[in-house]
C-alpha cells in the first residue's frame, strides 16, 4: 500500500499527498471517518495542492457526510449474530439474558453480552461504549506514561470521547488530548499511534514538514499503522446463524 509523500491540512481537514508520475491530480475521500488523499503529479508543489483541495472542499465535506451518515445507518442492534471489533479483532455477539447490570466477556471468538429481559438496544449500546471506554481508560495511562520521556513533554489531562471526524485532538496550551471512543475496537497498534501523533502535536501545532520529520523519529512506522487504523471497515456486518 501507497504511504504519503507529504501530510497537509487544509481548512481543518488533514491530507495526505502521494507524488506520483502521473499527468493529473486526483482526490479522494475514503471510509471510515473521511480521510482524504491526493495522488499529485511530481511536478506540484505544497501550494498548489492545498489550491486544489480548497477548490473541492465542497465535494469532499458531502463525501465526508456520506460516510457519516452511512456508519449511522449501520447502527447495532445488539442481537445474537452481530459482528463487533474489540481491539481490532472481530468477535461474534452472543446475547445471554439474565437480571442485574449489564455486563460484557470474551470467550474465544465470542463477546457475551449479560442483560436483562428489558433491556433495550440503546441500552445495551450505552454499557458497550462504557466498556470500550474503561479499555482505553485502562491502555492510554501507560502508553502516555511511555512517550512522555521519549517526546520530552508532559500530558496534563486526557479524555476519551466520540469524535466523528477524527481519532485524536490536542490543545497545545492546556497540553490536553482528547481520544476518540472508536479506538477501542482498533489494535493496539493503532492507539499509540494516536497517542505519539497528538503527543508530538505538544512540539509542532501544524502537519508540516517538521512534524512529519518529529513522527518519523519518534514511530518509524507510523505511515504503516495509521493505515491500518483507516483501513478500518465501514459497514458492520451478521453473522451467518448456526
Amino acid at each position: 500500500m501507497s504511504t504519503a509523500s507529504a501530510y497537509l491540512t487544509v481548512s481543518g481537514i488533514d491530507v495526505d499527498v502521494i507524488y506520483k508520475n502521473i499527468k493529473n491530480l486526483h482526490i479522494a475521500v475514503y471510509p471510515p471517518l473521511g480521510r482524504v488523499r491526493v495522488a499529485a503529479p511530481e511536478r506540484l508543489d505544497d501550494d498548489a495542492i492545498r489550491l486544489a483541495v480548497v477548490q473541492r472542499l465542497p465535494w469532499i465535506k458531502r463525501q465526508r457526510e456520506q460516510l457519516r451518515s452511512a456508519v449511522r445507518q449501520t447502527e447495532r442492534e445488539m442481537v445474537t449474530g452481530e459482528s463487533h471489533y474489540v481491539w481490532g479483532q472481530r468477535y461474534r455477539l452472543k446475547v445471554v439474558n439474565e437480571p442485574g447490570r449489564i455486563r460484557f466477556d470474551i470467550t474465544g471468538k465470542r463477546l457475551t453480552i449479560h442483560a436483562p429481559d428489558d433491556s433495550t438496544p440503546d441500552n445495551r449500546r450505552a454499557a458497550l461504549d462504557e466498556w470500550y471506554r474503561a479499555s482505553l481508560k485502562h491502555e492510554i495511562p501507560e502508553l502516555i506514561a511511555k512517550w512522555q520521556p521519549i517526546i520530552g513533554r508532559d500530558v496534563a489531562k486526557w479524555t476519551v470521547r466520540r469524535m466523528k471526524t477524527k481519532w485524536g485532538s490536542c490543545n497545545r496550551e492546556s497540553a490536553h488530548i482528547w481520544f476518540n471512543l472508536e479506538l477501542g475496537k482498533k489494535h493496539p497498534n493503532c492507539l499509540e499511534y494516536i497517542v505519539v501523533h497528538e503527543m508530538a502535536h505538544l512540539l509542532e501545532r501544524n502537519h508540516n514538514e517538521r512534524f512529519t520529520e518529529l513522527m518519523d523519529g519518534f514511530l518509524p512506522d507510523w505511515r504503516a499503522r495509521r493505515d491500518e487504523l483507516n483501513a478500518a471497515p465501514l459497514a458492520e456486518e451478521i453473522w451467518g446463524m448456526k
